[in-house]
């Protein structure tokens, strides 16, 4: 490991005050132009950095962001935390990043963590499990120490702060629709368990579109996949559901409120030998590689991640610099769009 240099140890090194060495590195006027470069010159030849953590300790600011996201391998989170590294780096921040794996203990964990590690602000996705058990007491105490939060995606009305969301309810009522336009009327939900806040509001805009159409609702053309903290498990509850109530219902259309149960249900509905979308359609959020190479590809209502991203990093960077008031808390809301490709 290469060491590095220390201020003291170049002004010593130079015969000049640590303030000169100081000054140099910043290009100050106030040093002489050859005693500047003289001293920069020497500082690149042994590797001298700044000492963030020195520097947050007298600023109280790195210049760093925390991001903490449920899942890492999930499409739409990998899409949001791109976008958000981008903008971030774009305005001089840099960007930890820290998976819960859905687990409530592991977001304490990695809130503490990032908390105690002077980070300025975090940006985060709430794990299912810290939904399921509502305790959202790491959150709030992370804010009452003067860290500000921006939560997206999976929000909570608990905790005051800002939040990006995607008008869940309304695009899954739209998808839903244009099913119904399609002269399909036995339509199966696949959800998550009500807590999950996304799963529940997409429930939500499933069965007002069924209302509106003067469908009548049918619980076992409702499908909530158990939360088995492992996502092959959790496929195979789904596939077993799919199979017992094809033996049992007429269906002739799915929506998926994610592309990996809309992908599971493609590779039931294949094994049973039914033809996509002639005898089921098939709509899902998510607008990922599953969607796009799966045959036939899935239609899919897009949560447009990378505008997500950017928008809760410009959120939380105008908190930092003072931009926008601590005590205000926006609600951004982003709006989806269908994207029709050969299952519907």
């Amino acid at each position: 490991m290469i060491r590095r240099i220390t201020l003291k140890e170049i002004a010593n090194e130079l015969n000049v005050s640590i303030s000169t060495v100081s000054k140099s590195l910043k290009d100050s006027h106030e040093i002489g132009i050859e005693t500047r470069e003289k001293i920069k010159a020497f500082a690149k030849a042994h590797n001298y950095r700044p000492n963030n953590i020195a520097l947050s300790l007298k600023n109280r600011k790195t210049k760093t962001i925390g991001v903490i996201i449920p899942e890492i391998v999930h499409h739409f989170f990998s899409i949001v935390i791109n976008s958000i590294e981008k903008f971030s780096t774009e305005n001089g921040y840099n960007v930890i990043i820290a998976v819960s794996n859905e687990s409530f203990e592991k977001e304490v964990l990695n809130m503490e963590t990032l908390a105690n590690g002077h980070i300025d602000g975090i940006i985060m996705s709430i794990a299912k499990e810290t939904l399921k058990k509502q305790d959202f007491h790491h959150i709030k105490e992370t804010i009452d120490l003067g860290i500000p939060v921006v939560l997206f995606d999976r929000v909570i009305n608990d905790v005051k702060c800002d939040k990006v969301i995607v008008n869940d309810k309304q695009a899954a009522k739209e998808a839903t629709q244009v099913l119904i336009d399609d002269k399909r009327s036995n339509i199966l939900l696949i959800t998550s368990e009500d807590y999950v806040s996304v799963g529940n509001l997409r429930t939500e805009g499933y069965l007002e579109a069924l209302k509106d159409n003067d469908i009548t609702p049918d619980s076992d053309l409702i499908i909530k996949v158990k939360d088995k903290k492992g996502s092959q498990l959790e496929m195979s509850f789904l596939e077993n559901e799919l199979e017992k109530v094809l033996k049992l219902k007429k269906i002739d259309a799915i929506l998926g409120v994610n592309e990996i149960y809309a992908g599971s249900a493609l590779k039931v509905l294949k094994k049973n030998k039914i033809k996509v979308p002639n005898e089921i359609a098939i709509i899902s959020f998510t607008d990922g590689v599953i969607s796009r190479y799966s045959s036939p590809s899935l239609s899919t209502i897009s949560q447009h991640g990378e505008i997500m991203g950017e928008r809760a990093a410009k959120l939380l960077i105008n908190k930092l610099t003072g931009k926008t008031n601590n005590n205000e808390h926006k609600i951004e809301i982003i709006n989806c769009s269908l994207i029709k490709r050969e299952s519907s």
